[in-house]
């Protein structure tokens, strides 16, 4: 029976596991998606996201009555029964740690059904008093349908094959699909313990890095080492078939029975003990990671081979955290193994909320898909924006100086402060959905000066020194800064910088190990270009941003330069900054020099003097 649909807006969620998150659509149209992290300021929030939920709700003027469904992003009862026969094939090894599990599962996840309907009744009476909560249909997608949804629908293609690739959904950790229309139908999965997301994610953790957090962070450490222990991975932990499909040898993890990644085998095999959080990093960490990026690659270039072989389809689309890698996406670019590839920006589980929600729209309500020709991500600027009226009237709640400027002016202004070499904090119209800052919640700076990976770093994002900033490129221009030809609106490809903007190494530099290299100008513009000579490369459209596209473009008119230096809006372990409030504590609490609201400038020697204290770290855990 064909299922009818009167209101037309379907919420998608995720939480409960990490990077909790709400999606709006509105016939099928994309138009509002956030993490609850951005609300409540806990980096990668877990908890049911309540503030994003009522966020989408109300950008739309709606509440729960105007929902036809809500969707969840995947079926709680296949992964219980995944932890169950997993605990019960280990026993009685990781006893702790199935009471630990089960005791929240009996607590919160097993009846969640119930649960969730409590929470959404709850939210509907502060929305609407004095009324009868009424709750929509629940639906429940699957964890990689959701990613496989997420990847497909809003991408540009008629028809693709979707490759999802994560730690682990119900069962399923790498799993490919096709996509045509309005529908998408499995391929073939890989099954859990075996997972690339898990081995990628242990050898975060043994380097000494958060677990869904820091992944990151050992992909930006890889070039500085070495890939040594490329045989000694492929010889005792993984063994890939010519197809890229993969089985690991369990023993040396302890991810499916214990509180810990890697199991007494795995640091025999190496030699030491997991590296403990903020001690050294050493040329060892360095070369690790350099050796499980060139595994990781290995993995999804051979999937990605088969797929083409397999299918005969010319546009590949990506999900799922791995998707996150940009280095592979990178690399997956230059074997031109399809003619297009497009990656879910948001490809974590936030943006399974999502896909849950299109799903729903094209595979249970069975409405058509009509592709966009960029895409229907809008760029990502999918979360809250602020008025000029509204911002002027917090500064001047707090009486905090400042000035308002035209566009044009302002540019100009902001074009000759960033050539002076000053940081500046941009908070300009609608935030990003995912993982990263695209141009609405950036820091920016001028990536011709050699001092700013550092200053950046260490006076205003307080991190580690060795972690590399991305380039925000005009779209037209890219082409003359980096080999590619392709456009890279989400900053989720990595390529080099062209080669006659490099300079070469001299003969005692290339003596030098790791971190050493890190002060070595590798281009005309030292402050994007990685020890390898790479980047991590944004193209900036007018159509998608405007008012970034013409700052670049008034930088470009001054220097010559059609780039920036983009980071996200935030200090180390903060969560990317939401409100001007956000944006004004993070500006006064750091070294930046300028802070741009809108169309407000605030010069940071002209703000009140407050008191330096520390103390406001600790709100934030580290990743």
């Amino acid at each position: 029976m064909l299922k009818t649909i009167s209101n037309n807006f379907i919420l998608g969620i995720s939480c409960f596991y990490h990077d909790s998150a709400a999606s709006l659509i509105r016939d099928g149209e994309i138009v509002a998606a956030v993490q609850e992290e951005r609300f409540s300021r806990k980096k990668h929030d877990s908890r049911f996201p309540i503030n994003a939920i009522r966020y989408c709700l109300q950008s739309q003027n709606i509440d729960l009555r105007h929902l036809d469904s809500i969707v969840y992003y995947e079926k709680p009862l296949l992964t219980f029964e995944r932890l169950l026969e997993t605990y019960l094939a280990v026993s009685p090894r990781g006893i702790r740690s199935f009471i630990a599990a089960m005791q929240v599962w009996l607590k919160e996840k097993l009846f969640l059904k119930a649960e969730l309907k409590k929470k959404f009744k709850s939210l509907q009476k502060n929305l609407v008093p004095n009324t009868e909560p009424i709750i929509p249909e629940f639906l429940f997608s699957e964890h990689h349908l959701s990613h496989a949804a997420a990847a497909f629908y809003p991408s540009p293609f008629e028809e693709a094959v979707v490759l999802c690739m994560d730690g682990v959904g119900e069962w399923a950790t790498t799993s490919t699909w096709i996509g045509k229309g309005n529908k998408i139908k499995p391929l073939w999965e890989i099954s859990f313990p075996h997972s690339l997301g898990l081995l990628y994610s242990s050898f975060t953790y043994y380097c000494g890095f958060k677990v869904n957090s820091g992944e990151y962070k050992l992909m930006g450490l890889a070039p500085y080492g070495k890939p040594k222990y490329v045989k000694e991975i492929k010889d005792h932990l993984i063994d890939i078939k010519d197809d890229g499909t993969f089985k690991l040898d369990i023993n040396y993890f302890k991810y499916h029975r214990g509180f810990r990644m890697t199991s007494k085998k795995f640091h025999k095999l190496f030699g030491v003990p997991p590296r403990e959080i903020e001690k050294e990093l050493t040329q060892f960490h360095m070369d690790l990671a350099a050796s499980i990026q060139v595994v990781t690659e290995e993995v999804v270039i051979k999937i990605a081979k088969s797929l083409r072989q397999e299918t005969g389809f010319k546009n590949l689309c990506l999900a799922g955290g791995v998707a996150l890698n940009c280095v592979a996406n990178g690399k997956l670019l230059e074997e031109k193994i399809f003619d297009e590839i497009w990656i879910q920006p948001a490809s974590g589980d936030a943006g399974s909320s999502l896909g849950g929600a299109l799903i729903a729209w094209h595979e249970y309500f069975k409405k058509p898909r009509k592709p966009n020709k960029s895409d229907s991500m809008k760029g990502t600027y999918l979360g809250c924006n602020f008025t000029n009226k509204e911002i002027i009237g917090y500064l001047e709640t707090i009486n905090a100086p400042f000035q308002s400027l035209e566009d044009l002016e302002l540019f100009e202004k902001l074009a000759q402060i960033l050539d002076e070499g000053k940081v500046v904090g941009w908070f300009n119209g609608a935030m990003e959905f995912g993982p990263r800052a695209l141009g609405a919640r950036s820091i920016i700076g001028d990536p011709r000066n050699q001092e700013m990976q550092s200053v950046m770093n260490l006076k205003i994002k307080y991190r580690e020194t060795f972690r590399p900033f991305a380039p925000s490129v005009l779209e037209e221009d890219v082409a003359n800064q980096f080999e590619m030809n392709v456009k890279s609106p989400y900053m989720l490809l990595v390529a080099p910088v062209k080669n006659e903007l490099c300079k070469e190494m001299t003969k005692e530099q290339e003596k030098l190990f790791g971190i050493e290299k890190l002060n070595i100008p590798r281009s005309s513009l030292p402050a994007i270009t990685h020890v390898d000579y790479s980047a991590r490369v944004q193209t900036v459209s007018e159509e998608k941003n405007p008012r970034y596209y013409q700052l670049i473009n008034a930088f470009k008119k001054r220097t010559g330069c059609p780039t920036l230096v983009n980071t996200s809006f935030n200090v180390r372990g903060e969560p990317i900054v939401c409100t001007p409030q956000d944006a004004y504590r993070c500006f006064m609490r750091t070294e930046m020099d300028v802070l741009v609201l809108q169309n407000q400038i605030l010069i940071k020697s002209e703000q009140p003097k407050i008191e330096k204290e520390d103390t406001w770290k600790q709100e934030f855990e580290l990743d």
